[in-house]
Parts: C-alpha cells; sequence; structure tokens
C-alpha cells in the first residue's frame, strides 16, 4: 500500500495531485498525519483530490482510521485516511 506523509507546512494542491495520482496507478492510498495541522492539510488536499479524479470519472472514498508510529525512539498515533474507489453498488474493493 503507497503511504502519502502529510505535514502542516504541505502545500495541499500538491499533496491531492500525489493522492490522484496513486489512485490512478494503483487503485488506492493511505494518507497519515500527525496533528491537528497536518490532520487539516490531509483533509483539504482529500477534497482537492476527490474534484481532480471527477474528471476522469473517479469517485473516492476515505476511510480514517489511527495508527501507532514510531518517531525520534517516541511512539506517537498517526491518523490514517485510506483513499479508494467508491464502487457502483456501495462496497469497496
Amino acid at each position: 500500500m503507497e503511504l502519502v506523509k502529510v505535514a502542516s507546512n504541505s502545500r495541499s494542491t500538491a499533496v491531492a495531485g500525489a493522492i490522484a495520482g496513486v489512485v490512478r496507478e494503483r487503485g488506492k492510498v493511505d494518507v497519515q498525519a500527525i496533528g491537528a495541522g497536518a490532520v487539516n492539510q490531509a483533509i483539504k488536499a482529500i477534497a482537492i483530490a476527490k474534484g481532480y479524479l471527477e474528471l476522469d470519472g473517479i469517485d473516492i472514498v476515505c476511510v480514517p482510521g489511527f495508527s501507532e508510529v514510531l518517531i525520534d525512539g517516541q511512539e506517537r498515533t498517526a491518523v490514517r485516511l485510506s483513499i479508494q474507489p467508491r464502487c457502483s453498488n456501495g462496497s469497496h474493493p
């Protein structure tokens, strides 16, 4: 699974382009953010990527969750957002 890491200073349009590119190429992507600012940028990027992908006829859904990551020897909780195309029958691939 491809992972896009987002920081509070990430440009939402650049992240959106990365999300859209991975979804087009691999079908799904996970977005990881730690902290309120990073989560804000990630959500904005997903909304922008949704617009990019709609031009290609791809409708995406976002499934939120948490994951534990080790940074500089400390365990941190990250928000992990799984992005995947919505199936026409409502189920997910």
